[in-house]
């Protein structure tokens, strides 16, 4: 019994190395426990970071005051139309790259990286032209302050003017994770955000010779450290990675690849403005009831998207899985990657919700020391983990259709489920009912419990086996 633990452990161990290190396996061959292993413990640990640095900067900006976390959080309205474009993509490029690494299309795929690109580049000049030329009406337009107007804009400046590195970003390490090296889009993140967290304090603060740039020095510290992140990218893709490389004869435009990407990021686009949106409305719904509503789901949603990242690298490798192997007309073993990622994610969900249960006062209590605002998260997070059992299920089999290039099915399931029974149910109950905060969590449970069971119904048909991109 001793022995098999220690070969067991041996093995887990060497799979742990080879999926940081990158592999040159074939995952639409090799075991599909291992290829769920090896794909899922990088872009896990790449969520990880891009969720730590998200902490750490608002750290140090927030020395600065009030009006200069304002100031980002202005900016970030109009970054998130941004990242909903570039996630969106980011879903279509992973989709049509996996397909061709799966029909083992090489060239095929890495026009379609090419073209990735340069569609990333004409999505980021409108947003550079107008944060280079207009950051002051920007900000005045949601309601900045003087300050934010007066030195604040230098900021929204930086950020909106250099966001092709977001795009690039985004896009580039989608190229990556479709072919199957998701260790060389978590290396770039770390060194990326890395870079950035150490010339957060130095830029913004001051040190020796360099001088304080303030909250201008926040959004410096972004652009060099993504846009290093962006030069590594690059790089990796022409010197080639394990199983993508660009060559000079693939830099062309190819009309046919761009209006590919166009029609199937749209789906994916949809779905993150959908989402996002979303929460607007429900935030507004918060405000009504108090701030300290407002104040603990804001916590309480920190939380929640810190502790989900494995459960996110656990799908972002099922969409991997389905498409490589949809390429590969193994469509059983598309939906065997279903499966078996969404069963994983299930166990740590549930896992993930025992803890919520029995310690959410103490993760509230790690932020905020107000006893309304702990009670307010802490019953959120409660009342989240009841679905958690069937959210794990939810976001993996959402990424079949995803995976296998189908964006708009999940974007009418997400027009349904959060815009016609999410808001409206959670207005009833918590204003009309006068549930309070208590009616608008109730009709989250309900609404994410309900397009859970929906999407995996709906994903257990097998439509999505048949999609073209």
């Amino acid at each position: 019994m001793k022995k098999n633990i220690e070969v067991s452990t041996k093995g887990l161990w060497n799979h742990l190395i080879l999926a940081l290190k990158g592999s040159e396996e074939d995952y639409t061959q090799i075991d599909m426990k291992k290829a769920i292993f090896l794909l899922a413990v990088p872009m896990i640990l790449e969520l990880l970071m891009e969720s730590t640095f998200a902490v750490v900067d608002i750290y140090f900006v927030g020395k600065l005051g009030a009006s200069a976390v304002a100031t980002v959080g202005l900016t970030e309205t109009y970054l998130f139309l941004l990242y909903s474009i570039g996630m969106g993509l980011a879903t279509a490029v992973t989709a049509i790259i996996a397909r061709r690494t799966g029909e083992k299309e090489k060239n095929q795929a890495a026009i379609s990286a090419v073209q990735a690109i340069f569609l990333a580049i004409l999505a980021s000049l409108p947003f550079a032209i107008l944060g280079i030329f207009y950051s002051k009406e920007l900000l005045a337009l949601m309601g900045a302050d003087e300050w934010a107007i007066a030195y604040g804009y230098r900021y929204t400046q930086w950020m909106l003017g250099s966001n092709a590195v977001i795009m690039l970003l985004f896009v580039i390490n989608s190229i990556f994770r479709g072919a199957g090296d998701a260790a060389i889009a978590m290396r770039v993140l770390w060194v990326s955000n890395g870079i950035n967290i150490l010339l957060d304090p130095i830029l913004i603060f001051g040190l020796g010779p360099i001088p304080a740039y303030g909250i201008e020095g926040a959004a410096i510290a972004t652009f060099i450290g993504r846009g290093i992140g962006v030069f590594i990218q690059i790089w990796v893709l022409f010197r080639g990675g394990k199983h993508i490389k660009v060559l000079k004869r693939h830099l062309i435009w190819s009309g046919n690849v761009i209006l590919n990407l166009i029609q199937t990021s749209l789906g994916g686009i949809g779905q993150m403005i959908i989402a996002m949106s979303a929460w607007i409305f429900i935030m507004r719904i918060l405000a009504d009831i108090s701030s300290e509503a407002v104040a603990g789901a804001t916590i309480a949603l920190r939380v929640l998207l810190f502790t989900m990242m494995p459960a996110w690298g656990l799908s972002n490798a099922a969409a991997t899985l389905v498409g490589q192997n949809l390429g590969a007309n193994d469509t059983d073993r598309a939906e065997s990657a279903i499966w078996k990622t969404g069963a994983y994610n299930m166990v740590f969900l549930v896992l993930v919700s025992f803890i919520y249960f029995f310690f959410a006062n103490d993760l509230m209590a790690i932020f905020t020391s107000d006893s309304v605002v702990i009670q307010v998260g802490s019953d959120w997070l409660r009342i989240l983990s009841y679905s958690f059992f069937i959210y794990g299920w939810w976001m993996v089999s959402v990424q079949a259709f995803n995976g296998a290039g189908d964006t708009v099915t999940p974007t009418k399931i997400n027009v349904v489920f959060f815009w016609l029974i999410q808001i409206p149910l959670a207005y009833l109950l918590a204003i009309h009912l006068d549930w309070g905060y208590i009616g608008v969590f109730w009709a989250i449970f309900f609404s994410e419990s309900s397009v859970g069971v929906f999407t995996l119904w709906l994903f257990s048909r097998g439509k999505w086996k048949t999609y073209k991109v």
